[in-house]
């Protein structure tokens, strides 16, 4: 396997070392130059890449010549996908050697459904502008494989967590809050889980949308309150959300109130690693690897 991400940033470098676990060869974009040497130094060949660029750099075609799969994990933007807008037309062309490609989208597809349960068959109902971004994405990437002949696994992510990126790391920082907002409820999944469900398809072909997720859609306060637990310090007091000052980004997240079914991926035979955020924080917390 010649695996190439764009965007090898908090989960792409997890599916890129992953990847080199089992024998691949991975390259990896980044925007930041003052990234591409941690890239480096993990295994996964550093390529500059400016979302932005209105054409895609010689050393990037070339690493693309020889790809068999493809791991697109940059946000679009008001301009849409970047990596379709400069390549879409010419993927087959560029690539030949490609047999899959996965999108890393967002839950955020949904939209709000006040609590209730929501799965892949369920319709679009996209809240906020980079929720319907993502939706012309995804639309777009199911298109060109369907063109191309080449599976294309959408992967649904839940809300990204793991080392270095967790309540924990919060609480020591003096930056965690448990806001409460009366039956709010938010999906996680650990980033070892993004990597580990990202080869699983790539490894199998497998196209087709996919919510990644956990098992147990929980307040956010909870998780909060069981971190404090686990590192034996007093959590934060609860404030409501109503009347917490909080960035128009991170208001807009209390705007969706789903539960996510992972049935799907379950039935794959794809088997979590952390299932539910108890089992995942006591081992973060136990192994000691919450500090990245």
């Amino acid at each position: 396997m010649r695996m190439m991400i764009f965007g090898a940033g908090y989960s792409g470098k997890a599916i890129g070392l992953e990847a080199k676990a089992k024998g691949a060869d991975v390259c990896g974009t980044t925007r930041a130059p003052e990234k591409a040497a941690g890239l480096a130094a993990a295994g996964i060949e550093p390529l500059l890449f400016d979302g932005a660029a209105s054409s895609l750099s010689p050393e990037i075609a070339a690493r693309m010549a020889t790809a068999t799969h493809l791991v697109q994990s940059i946000a679009p933007g008001r301009e849409g996908d970047p990596l379709l807008r400069l390549a879409g037309e010419s993927v087959r062309a560029r690539m030949p050697a490609l047999q899959w490609i996965g999108y890393l989208s967002t839950v955020g597809v949904y939209g709000d459904h006040q609590g209730g349960w929501v799965d892949e068959e369920t319709p679009f109902r996209p809240v906020s502008q980079r929720s319907r971004e993502r939706v012309e994405a995804e639309q777009g990437w199911m298109a060109l494989g369907e063109k191309a002949g080449i599976p294309v696994a959408i992967l649904r992510l839940a809300g990204i967590y793991g080392p270095g990126r967790n309540a924990f790391v919060n609480l020591q920082n003096g930056t965690a809050r448990r806001l409460v907002k009366p039956n709010q409820v938010f999906n996680r999944i650990r980033v070892e889980d993004i990597a580990g469900a990202t080869l699983f398809m790539a490894e199998r072909g497998l196209g087709g949308v996919v919510n990644i997720t956990d098992d147990e859609p929980a307040p956010p306060q909870d998780i909060v309150a069981e971190a404090a637990r686990l590192m034996g310090v007093a959590p934060p007091p609860e404030q409501a959300f109503e009347t917490a000052e909080l960035s128009p980004m991170a208001r807009s997240f209390y705007g969706e109130n789903k539960r996510v079914s992972n049935r799907r991926l379950r039935a794959l035979g794809y088997a979590l690693r952390f299932a539910d955020y108890r089992a995942s924080l006591a081992a973060l917390w136990q192994e000691q690897g919450w500090r990245g």
